[in-house]
């Protein structure tokens, strides 16, 4: 009887286990199905006219200085304003503490690049992609944008906007190897499927109009 129950217990753990992995690849290919023709290169953006280009935060050092990651899509939003991609840059990102304001680091490194201090906006309440985007249409009114960061988050970043009724084009910055880069791929896996579940329930994050 007890050889039964367990082997009724491990088919059934089984069973959740091979339910679980098929929904995780459906939401990923759902994302990445959907959104890939919508990375495109930086020359075609020159016409594409964008009301902003939106720079996703990531970690910045202790210095205030951007991470290895986060300079690589700061250098693309300069490459992509020279373009002619958007006259107005978003940074969005973790502001929440005194100590620690991604935005701020950002701005203050874009307009170092020679962007003027009046065409960046500062968004600190980005605190996940889904939460920038939703912010990037109802709080700084964008139709249309570019995003700029790396191919593995591109994807996400993408769907959210389409799944908030925005028009959106991702150029990629992979202007660097990462040491941390199978953690980001891992992470973004499961951040596929739980933005999948924020777009279908059309989620509207806390704080999101402040």
């Amino acid at each position: 009887m007890l050889g039964r129950m367990i082997g009724m217990l491990l088919k059934l753990v089984v069973l959740v286990v091979v339910v679980a992995a098929a929904g995780i690849g459906a939401c990923n290919y759902i994302v990445t199905g959907s959104t890939g023709k919508n990375i495109v290169s930086l020359q075609a953006t020159a016409t594409y006219k964008a009301d902003a280009i939106v720079v996703l935060g990531a970690s910045v050092r202790p210095d205030g200085t951007p991470s290895t990651i986060l300079k690589d899509r700061l250098d693309n939003a300069v490459l992509l304003y020279g373009e002619g991609a958007s006259q107005t840059i978003i940074v969005s990102g973790d502001g929440g503490e005194a100590s620690y304001n991604e935005p701020a680091a950002m701005k203050e490194y874009l307009v170092n690049q020679g962007i003027p201090a009046e065409n960046i906006l500062c968004d600190e309440a980005g605190f996940s992609t889904y939460e920038t985007m939703y912010r990037a249409k109802n709080v700084f009114g964008c139709s249309r944008i570019v995003v700029s960061t790396q191919a593995y988050h591109q994807y996400r970043a993408l769907y959210d906007a389409k799944g908030l009724k925005m028009e959106a084009v991702g150029v990629d910055c992979e202007y660097h190897s990462y040491t941390d880069q199978q953690w980001y791929n891992l992470r973004e896996v499961f951040a596929r499927v739980q933005d999948v579940f924020l777009v279908l329930l059309n989620v509207t994050p806390s704080g999101a109009r402040s």
